[in-house]
């Protein structure tokens, strides 16, 4: 094979770009890689390459540029926890949010959550650089020239569960071929299968209409009629495989408290099954400071409240409040009530509340936040989306059936999964 100057340029900067990425072992291993796919791959991709070798000796690479998507629907803390992992290969991460139509093609059921939700829920993820919106479930050849040559994309990611068509092939083989594929590990103890068969086997259609009207009345005796809320003992949570751990909490967190002079915004709430209302709302509460904090009631917090436990219990929850990129810091387990020693030990300059409000008490209780609102730094703030955790759950419980047999058939791959799971090194 006969290769002139402008191929031989194209393998060699390959091979001083993966020598930082790879070190010196793996020189050898990409400099054959590119020999072989040269003649193909310099025809389709040879200008980000010969971008990166004009930039000439000892001026600065540009960032790596990762792709990772996925149909991130009922977005949980493994979703974020794979993003920030997609994140840590590169410095730039885009994130592609497969289209409702493909899902329906690979998967046989529409997401429980629209485009629009799961684009605000992606969008507001901490280490999400850029969404691309309606993304195909397979990287074909055309996309994913389309994210080499338009898009600057050095390296296509994915978990390391099996990701396959409807006839069996891999999504990902083109991008393995091209050796720009890596890996991640999957996040243990969570999964969207998990999640609807929490709610699946523990929710009732009725209990869900009660809950709306009875946490309503008891709502309107907390804001004078001004505030929606979410159903009271309508959602109990079964056992989860999720075993928290301090450095997970670490890796999520932003490790940095206010400065002296900041104003510390604070909201609480239970934040179960995380959703778009909730990113918006927390989107709206730290434009009022220059620091979040976020109070998340522990599970005998809200079981006492609401009659039952929530959907995710408390470590699951605190994890997808700390992914969202408005949130600076949490209080695990934090008290109903928002005292005068609670103000004063975080130092909080405003103590905000939505008006669509999710596990508020029904029990004509003493008003929770009468200390901040006393003392004048209470503020009641437009919710911008009406979603609560017991409506998606009603829109689950709507096409029960249709969920059911698809748990059905996903659940079988999770117990199998457990019953032969071995030890894989990764975060």
């Amino acid at each position: 094979m006969e290769i002139d100057s402008k191929q031989w340029r194209w393998i060699w900067d390959g091979v001083c770009f993966c020598r930082e990425l790879l070190g010196v072992g793996g020189i050898m291993i990409t400099a054959a890689a590119l020999l072989g796919l040269s003649n193909y791959y310099n025809k389709h991709y040879y200008y980000y390459w010969a971008d990166d070798a004009d930039q000439g000796k000892g001026k600065r690479k540009r960032p790596v540029r990762v792709y990772m998507d996925g149909c991130f629907d009922l977005m949980h803390y493994g979703h974020a926890n794979a993003l920030r992992q997609a994140k840590s290969l590169g410095d730039v991460l885009v994130v592609g949010v497969v289209s409702d139509q493909e899902i329906v093609a690979n998967k046989g059921l529409a997401p429980v959550l629209s485009m629009e939700e799961r684009l605000t829920l992606v969008g507001g993820l901490k280490w999400v650089d850029q969404v691309i919106p309606n993304a195909p479930y397979e990287i074909n050849e055309t996309f994913m020239h389309t994210l080499f040559n338009e898009y600057k994309i050095d390296y296509i990611i994915h978990g390391d569960d099996p990701c396959l068509l409807p006839d069996g092939t891999d999504a990902y083989a083109l991008a393995k071929k091209a050796g720009r594929y890596k890996q991640i590990k999957r996040t243990e103890g969570v999964s969207t299968t998990d999640i609807l068969g929490r709610i699946l086997s523990s929710l009732r259609g009725a209990e869900v209409e009660k809950g709306h009207a009875d946490a309503s009345i008891c709502e309107q005796n907390h804001s004078g009629g001004n505030t929606q809320a979410d159903s009271c003992g309508s959602i109990k949570s079964h056992l989860s495989h999720f075993l928290p751990t301090s450095r997970r909490i670490v890796q999520f967190s932003n490790g940095k408290g206010p400065g002296p002079n900041a104003r510390v915004v604070y909201i609480d709430g239970v934040f179960d099954l995380f959703h778009a209302g909730h990113v918006e709302i927390l989107r709206s509460a730290k434009q009022l400071g220059d620091f979040l904090l976020v109070g998340i009631h522990s599970d005998q917090t809200v079981s006492h409240h609401r009659g039952s436990h929530p959907i995710m219990h408390l470590h699951e929850r605190s994890l997808s409040v700390l992914a969202c990129r408005y949130v600076d810091e949490v209080i695990i387990g934090a008290p109903r009530e928002v005292t005068q020693d609670m103000i004063t030990t975080f130092n909080i300059s405003v103590v905000v509340h939505g008006t669509v409000a999710e596990g508020s008490s029904c029990n004509g209780e003493v008003d929770p936040y009468a200390t901040p609102k006393s003392m004048g730094i209470f503020q009641t703030i437009m919710s911008p989306k009406i979603i609560t955790s017991a409506s998606i759950a009603r829109r689950i419980m709507d096409n029960h059936e249709a969920y059911k047999k698809r748990n059905l058939k996903k659940t079988a791959s999770e117990y199998k999964y457990y019953a032969e799971k071995k030890f894989v090194s990764g975060d």
